[in-house]
Order: structure tokens, then sequence, then C-alpha cells
């Protein structure tokens, strides 16, 4: 009887696994209680994952497809036209961000986007001529990760639009990126003022082909190298660029003034639209990323998340083991700081490719080292960090060239696993630009958003199917 005394003596600690109702009760009769963070597995999926768990498979599977994701060394090669690069871009092929879509589901940003775009390469005459082809069907169009290549927010690709062009020089695979326009009324955002249609006639007679020039003189450029020191310098690869930017424009920027391609004057028009747009090095990390997670697909059983993409209708993912197959949600709206006027009711849920930076352990899984990016997106710093060590639970590595100075130099939580995102419950983090909502608008804010816990449902189970099928 003296153990039964003992513990009828000692104060009550009770531990509690995601039962607030029950802690609360207990706290308000002065029970000392410790709260842990679980829930059930999502969406019914205990069977699948424990299949999934049980298979030695799945385990070699994602040391196979995580080790090719790390081996990665994008390189910038050089800029060309996209309708001459792009695999599959035909004269009347328009890409466009996220999974699949067709006309009459897309969102006002992408709308606007794909109408700027006809009337960028002059298939029409004013946006309503622009709608109505597209309406009728007088161009494809088709997502950018089919093609190799990515797109931010809405993501669209034409054939004339100048591209980055990345390669691995281990292995010569490629991946492709438009050129960033900078922010607000670009077309990107949905925006086709004539301004905008100006701008990108701009970037590809002049901004193009002069950094086409001094890349084929200094010789490629090393991305995972200026994506490394830019994360020591307070960038997060997504939407904290300037470090990034400054250091790309540092590598070429005697290249780009010495040239003998252009006249002084757009010598100076380049350097000067670089130096002005901090978010020029988001796509060439958008490019980079693309090439990184090309690498790590079509490894039979593997749970690695190889694709995350919006375009503004509904978010999608694909994963290693299966294939091409997307798994779709509904995309959600962002939570975020808006500008001027604008208020979430002007919003478009999410869009666009970008979020192959978090695929790949930047972005909002790299907040950590970048606290200056709340005053962009939102948040606090601490709340940055903590959402950079969320991501570890459910990441298969920590990069090794990707490092966080306030972690002690920790590796960003690299490999996100569809498998431990339904386990634990706990979703990827992105943060990301916002655009209006109505076609011809822009860009309106920018904030934090998690991904759709159903696309990775859906992904686990046939991810388990496939494995049944054996």
């Amino acid at each position: 009887m003296s153990e039964l005394e003992r513990l009828l003596d000692t104060e009550p600690v009770v531990v509690t696994a995601g039962i607030e109702v029950l802690a609360g009760a207990l706290e308000a009769q002065s029970v000392e209680v410790h709260r842990t963070d679980w829930s059930p597995p999502a969406g019914g999926t205990g069977a699948a994952l424990a299949s999934l768990a049980a298979a030695p498979a799945v385990a070699e599977a994602n040391k196979v497809a995580i080790a090719r994701l790390l081996e990665v060394r994008p390189h910038l090669v050089d800029v060309a036209a996209a309708g001459e690069v792009i695999p599959g871009l035909t004269e009347r092929t328009f890409l466009h961000a996220g999974p699949p879509l067709a006309w009459p589901d897309a969102s006002g940003p992408m709308r606007g986007a794909l109408m700027g775009a006809m009337l960028y390469e002059g298939f029409a005459t004013t946006p309503e001529d622009a709608a109505a082809k597209l309406e009728a069907g007088e161009v494809e169009i088709s997502p950018c990760h089919h093609h190799q290549a990515t797109g931010p927010m809405a993501g669209v690709i034409s054939p004339s639009m100048p591209v980055l062009v990345v390669q691995d020089p281990d292995t010569g695979r490629v991946a492709y990126s438009t050129l960033n326009e900078g922010l607000g009324k670009v077309l990107r955002y949905g925006a086709f003022a004539p301004e905008v249609i100006e701008r990108l006639r701009w970037m590809e007679k002049v901004l193009g082909p002069v950094i086409g020039d001094a890349l084929r003189r200094t010789g490629p450029v090393d991305l995972r190298s200026l994506i490394a020191q830019a994360l020591q310098m307070g960038d997060d690869g997504h939407n904290r660029n300037r470090a990034g930017t400054s250091l790309w424009l540092r590598t070429i920027g005697s290249a780009l003034i010495e040239s003998d391609a252009a006249p002084v004057a757009d010598l100076s028009s380049v350097y000067s639209f670089i130096d002005s747009n901090d978010h020029f090095m988001l796509n060439l990390v958008m490019a980079a990323g693309k090439l990184i997670v090309d690498a790590a697909s079509g490894v039979e059983h593997s749970s690695l998340v190889t694709t995350m993409a919006r375009n503004g209708t509904e978010f999608g993912i694909r994963l290693s083991g299966t294939g091409d197959r997307w798994f779709t949600a509904p995309a959600p709206i962002v939570d975020g700081l808006f500008l001027g006027s604008f208020t979430v009711d002007d919003a478009n849920p999410d869009i666009g490719d970008s979020a192959i930076t978090e695929t790949i352990g930047l972005g909002g899984f790299a907040m950590a080292a970048s606290p200056a990016i709340v005053g962009f997106v939102g948040g606090t710093a601490t709340g940055a960090a903590q959402r950079t060590l969320a991501m570890y639970e459910i990441t298969m590595a920590e990069h090794p060239a990707f490092q966080i100075p306030i972690l002690e130099f920790r590796g960003t939580p690299t490999g996100i696993d569809a498998v431990l995102v339904v386990r634990t419950g706990v979703r990827p983090q992105i943060n990301t630009g916002v655009a209006g909502k109505q076609p011809g608008v822009g860009m309106v804010g920018a904030g934090l958003v998690e991904a759709p816990m159903e696309c990775f449902i859906g992904a686990v189970n046939a991810l388990a199917e496939g494995l049944s099928e054996l």
C-alpha cells in the first residue's frame, strides 16, 4: 500500500494529446497539464500509412530520391527564346503555372496573363479579342511543369519570351524559367495594360539578348553557390531575393557593361532594371529548383514530393513514386499583407509555380534565415523561425549547401515526405505573392499559406495502392 499512498500524495500531472477541451478543463482545476501536438492520421489513411511503413521498398526508394535531389548543381548557362529551347512549345502553345487547366476554369489573374500573352504575341488586338480566341481554343495551354519549366504566379510562357536556361553539368539535364518583370502591374499577376506589353517586348528585344551575350562570355553561373551565399545574407529564396539578385548582378556586371552587343543606352537600361528589381533572382531560383526536383522524379515507390504548384484554381502536388500524376485540391486564400486599399476580398486564391522553392528547402522552409521577410509577407521574426523548425518534421534531409546561421548553420529542411505530412498533420508552409482576382489588376499583396492536406491524402493513398499491386 505504500506505493499507492505515495501516488495519492503526489500532485497530479496529465499529458494530453491534442484534446484541448480536456486540457482546459483540467487546468481550470489547477491540474498541471503537458500538451503534445498530435492528431490521428488525416483522411482515414491509417491503413495506407501502415502499408507504406512496413514496405522496405519505400524507405529504399526515398534514399535514392533524396540523394538525387541533393546532388544537383544547377548552373545558369544561357538566355534564349522559349520557342527555340523548351520541349513541346509550339508557335501556338502557351504554358501556365500549376496543374492542368482549361480556359473555362481559369481564375482572373490566369485569364489576364493569358490575354496579355495573346496581345504580346500579336495573336489578338484587344483584350476582348484575346479572351474570345482563348475561349475558342486558338492556342493550346499546358502546364509549365510538363515542359521542364516553371513560371511565377500565373506562370505564362509564350514562344517569343526570353527564358533562363539552367543546366546540371554532371547530367546535362536542363530546366527553364522566364525573366522576372518586377512587382506591381506585371503579366504574371494578370495585368495586360499597354505598359505591361511594352515591358515584355523590351525584355525580348533588349534584356534577354544582353544577358545571354554576357553569359556566353563569362561562362556558366553556379546558382547553388549564389543561393547558399544569399541565405547567409538574409534571403529565403522565394519572397526575399535582395542578396541573391545583388550577388548575381555582381557576378555578371562587368560583362554587361563591357558588352559590344548592344548600344550603351541599352546596356545601362539592363543594368538599372536588374539593380532596381530585388525579385530578379527569384526566377533563377525557380529554374534551379525545377532542375533539382526533376532529378529526383520517377523513383518507384518514393513518397518524396517533386512538385507543389498552383494555377489560381487548384493546388497540385506530384510524388517521385507516382510519376506525372497530379493530386489536387481547391487553391486556398493567402493570409497576408495587402497593398494600398486592397483587402482579402480582392485576392485570388493561391497561384504560381514558385512553391518549387519550398519543395527544395527554401521559401517558407528557410524563413528562419530571413527575419526581414515578415515585413513583406506578415507574421513575426520568431514565427518565421518556428515555421522553419516545424518543416524539419516533414522532410527527409537537411540540405548541406543551404544553411541557416541562426540555427547554428543547420541545413534547411529539404525533401518533403508526403507520408510524414499525412502522419503528423503538419502541412508545408509557403510564403507567396497575392494576385488580384480580377483580370488586369496585378499584385494586391503577399503573405503565408499552407498546402492543402487533401493533396497529400490522395497521393499517399495512391502510393499505397501501387505498393499493393506488387
